[in-house]
């Protein structure tokens, strides 16, 4: 499809990538300033020219303000992910959005797990409870985040309350790391780099773990689903819609009014109406409906040169502003629904929970009467789409391992760790990026640890690369190592399936709060800190800041985690020590404090070699 777009002189992120000049130097190492009108400052702390900014600042300070920048708006977004599903779900308990509760059981383990009181009261009652339990999040000044009391690991959480870094809640944590990074703020790059790892909590609990939640509540939790990916879910005689972004309140009702209003479709001449996923709005929807994956984040522009496309419906996150000039170039509708996110050309169709229904419609109504604007001549569609299968929740994992051992559905996994079947677990997340080999770095290092015996649990666009290439069906299981083959055939009986997949697909990025949920149980088993288990993660060619939050609320926990690409830090020697170093170095490093450290690497089978070492360090640490 990429070399459609460019024989027709349409320009992608692929071209724009290949546009740019190398990387400022600057920029890169984390040198540059522009905190304040004192700056730009650009500091060489290495070479000829200056050492520190206008204000003072050395480059350990400059480098640490930065990464705090950048996590400040990898936490903001999922934040915001977690306080809109918290609303969606108040309004619903009060009647004023017209969704259902579709797991009432797990709206019951939430209400208990945050101590609510659920004895003689509605449904509604205890889902307003939750909700504004949620919401406290954003709002409370004392204490801790609801959400941390809940899901936090006791172990983990002793070492943050010792360091002063447990948040109190997300709004007021996000506005501190703003502050502090402000001109004349901190300026101690160890204490920054705390900050950093407040980000990282502030991420996976108000907006992993909430959404999560919060989302299984109203959606239902998933099970085990079979999907197709690639561009060739696109239905030449179907009108199609592409739902891309984040956040699935939207979606959802999306999918059902394409099935209220699909006689409609009828009537213009298509025979049906087809729904796709694009990134983590498409990873939500095939967890919970089934729905087919065009593409992941970087490939987003490519479903739009099908041709075939009526509407892209877009909410928030990782949504390119050039799908818009695609779009121009085809009768393709780009479609923004958030008020805070717009994009110029685009129409704009309002999304709010009390008006769901409206909105869907429309949309839906808009791509159906789109359809007979589409040029038949312009439509390719690539043949050939892969079988996948999804929705592997930890509490689907434990129904399938209850069925080896009823009372306590953990044990099968422990003891494969024990014996070594299972080498280690890795999650395996994160992006594409238009700026390196689209899928190689996320498939190589899955490939490298699934032949080492590593069970991979995966979610967001690496899990689009993982199914694009195979490593989601019977056939992906050639790459794995003989003991692990066995495991996976085993427990894919119990499942009513011929094995499980190579690569367990959890959800979308903020469902990174299940493989935390599922070490967490692991490490409660043993009684030891999760920084004790043979467990690592790697997103290899992430683009995003939230990428580097995920990462960083796993470092919290003592898990490795490895980048493929370069996260920006390499002007302070400290920060880099820091962020990298083993407990055995001398200073601060995070894996001292936490158990756990930043790998980074391009090479993605060194990577893979790292991560081994990583594992079996740990399996000697633990005697297994």
């Amino acid at each position: 499809m990429l070399s459609v777009a460019r024989s027709r002189g349409i320009e992608t992120a692929f071209d724009r990538a290949d546009q740019m000049a190398a990387r400022c130097p600057f920029g890169s190492a984390g040198v540059c300033c522009r905190s304040c009108l004192e700056g730009p400052c650009r500091i060489v702390p290495n070479g000829n020219g200056p050492r520190r900014g206008v204000c003072g600042s050395n480059a350990d300070t400059l480098v640490a303000r930065s990464l705090l920048n950048t996590m400040i708006q990898g936490a903001s977004g999922h934040a915001e992910h977690g306080r809109e599903v918290a609303m969606a779900l108040l309004k619903t308990a009060e009647g004023k959005a017209p969704y259902v509760i579709r797991d009432v059981g797990k709206l019951m383990q939430v209400a208990e797990g945050l101590n609510l009181e659920i004895e003689g009261k509605s449904i509604n009652e205890v889902a307003k409870a939750v909700a504004l339990t949620a919401l406290e999040d954003f709002q409370k000044h004392e204490g801790t985040m609801n959400w941390i009391e809940y899901r936090g690991h006791k172990k983990s959480r002793e070492i943050w309350d010792k360091l002063g870094i447990t948040p109190v809640n997300a709004h007021l944590e996000i506005a501190k790391a703003v502050t502090r990074n402000a001109m004349g703020g901190d300026a101690d790059p160890l204490n920054l780099l705390l900050g950093s790892v407040t980000m990282g909590l502030v991420d996976g609990y108000s907006g992993l773990h909430l959404s999560s939640d919060l989302q299984d509540i109203l959606f239902g939790t998933p099970k085990a689903v079979k999907f197709n990916y690639s561009l060739a879910v696109l239905n030449e005689k179907q009108i199609n819609i592409a739902v891309h972004g984040h956040i699935p309140l939207l979606s959802e009702k999306i999918v059902e009014w394409a099935r209220i209003l699909e006689h409609k479709a009828l009537t213009v001449g298509a025979e049906g109406i087809n729904i796709v996923g694009v990134c983590c709005t498409g990873n939500e929807l095939l967890m919970r409906q089934g729905v087919h994956a065009a593409s992941s984040f970087s490939s987003q522009e490519l479903v739009i040169v099908t041709g075939a496309l009526e509407a892209m419906v877009v909410d928030i996150q990782c949504i390119m502003p050039g799908i818009q000039q695609v779009a121009e170039c085809f009768h393709t509708e780009i479609i923004t629904t958030m008020p805070h996110v717009k994009i110029p050309g685009a129409t704009h169709v309002n999304f709010e929970p009390e008006y769901a229904d409206e909105a869907a419609r429309e949309i839906v109504e808009r791509s159906i009467r789109n359809f007979a604007k589409r040029d038949p001549i312009k439509v390719v569609i690539p043949t050939g789409s892969v079988e996948a299968y999804a929705g592997f929740s930890v509490e689907q994992l434990c129904e399938v391992t209850g069925k080896i051992n009823e009372k306590n559905p953990l044990q099968p996994l422990i003891d494969a760790i024990k014996d070594g079947t299972i080498r280690g677990v890795a999650a395996l997340i994160g992006c594409t990026n238009p700026r390196e080999p689209q899928d190689i770095g996320n498939v190589t290092v899955a490939r490298e640890l699934l032949k080492n015996n590593v069970l991979i649990v995966t979610t967001g666009c690496a899990a689009h690369s993982l199914a694009k290439y195979g490593l989601m069906n019977e056939g992906g299981l050639e790459a794995c190592g003989d003991s692990l083959k066995s495991l996976l055939q085993q427990l894919g009986q119990h499942a009513g399936l011929s094995t499980l997949p190579p690569a367990l697909h959890m959800g979308s990025c903020v469902d990174n709060s299940r493989p935390l949920d599922l070490l967490s149980a692991i490490a409660d088993e043993l009684n030891v800190p999760v920084s004790s288990l043979p467990a690592v993660g790697s997103c290899p060619e992430t683009h995003s800041p939230k990428a580097l939050t995920i990462g960083t609320y796993f470092i919290a926990h003592g898990v490795d985690v490895h980048v493929g690409v370069d996260p920006q830090v390499s002007g302070s020697n400290l920060v880099t020590r820091t962020l990298t170093g083993s407990r055995e170095d001398k200073g601060i490093t995070m894996d001292g404090l936490f158990g756990g450290k930043l790998i980074v690497e391009s090479d993605p089978v060194k990577a893979a070699a790292i991560l081994l070492e990583r594992i079996d360090m740990k399996r000697e640490a633990l005697g297994i």
